[in-house]
């Protein structure tokens, strides 16, 4: 009983941090799903990444906020319904409300067979592969607490989606990866320095302060 009556406690108090968010009240006004559109909008102001015309994957998109801001982005006047200029794609283990304008796949990113439904959704007519802008991964495993257990995990989803920037980026593109400060993180601004020309990394200040999330933007493929 004590352990429900804790964790009721802690539940509550999360609540009401969610509840009391100016990102997620902001989130509310503006149409996004989730407050972590705002840490793409960040990361994507500081950068500029994002413009109509491009293709962009999103890996991890769940629940959609990430995809909202891209498809604003890649609109003419930046409305989230009508004209689009560019391919957007989405790809999550979780279902996700459609997105008018996104193409959206649902899979694990780790399993070949949705690799491939990936690599289908970006064939031109002609058979080649259409050459990515931009890929931004929010992408995280389920953390089972124990850190060695947790940062392969992480360390292998991000190692993923920079093979598959690698394979598919323009030369001038840019991934955007989370990552997460612990056992993983050197090694993987390594990776990032090893593949692209320019690495920084970024926490938004839409990230939580108690949060050990942060973003790793590289750009230009070596």
């Amino acid at each position: 009983m004590k352990v429900k009556t804790q964790s009721k406690k802690v539940n509550k108090a999360w609540l009401n941090q969610h509840v009391n968010d100016p990102w997620v009240k902001l989130a509310q006004k503006e149409g996004y799903r989730a407050r972590a559109a705002y840490k793409l909008k960040e990361i994507d102001e500081t950068f500029r990444l994002l413009r109509p015309g491009q293709c962009v994957v999103d890996l991890g998109c769940a629940p959609g906020a990430w995809s909202q801001y891209v498809r604003r982005r890649l609109a003419p006047q930046g409305a989230p319904a009508g004209s689009l200029e560019g391919l957007i794609v989405g790809l999550d283990l979780l279902p996700m409300e459609p997105i008018e304008g996104v193409r959206y796949i649902q899979g694990d990113f780790r399993e070949e067979v949705v690799l491939a439904q990936l690599e289908e959704a970006l064939r031109l007519p002609d058979g080649r592969s259409r050459p990515v802008d931009v890929v931004v991964s929010d992408m995280a495993p389920n953390l089972s607490g124990v850190e060695s257990v947790d940062a392969a995990r992480i360390e292998h989803l991000v190692e993923l989606a920079v093979a598959f920037a690698r394979q598919h980026l323009k030369p001038e593109g840019a991934l955007v990866a989370k990552v997460f400060h612990g056992g993983a993180y050197d090694g993987l601004v390594r990776l990032f320095r090893d593949t692209f020309r320019a690495v920084k990394p970024c926490k938004p200040k839409a990230s939580r302060d108690k949060s050990a999330e942060t973003f790793l933007v590289g750009i230009g493929l070596k």
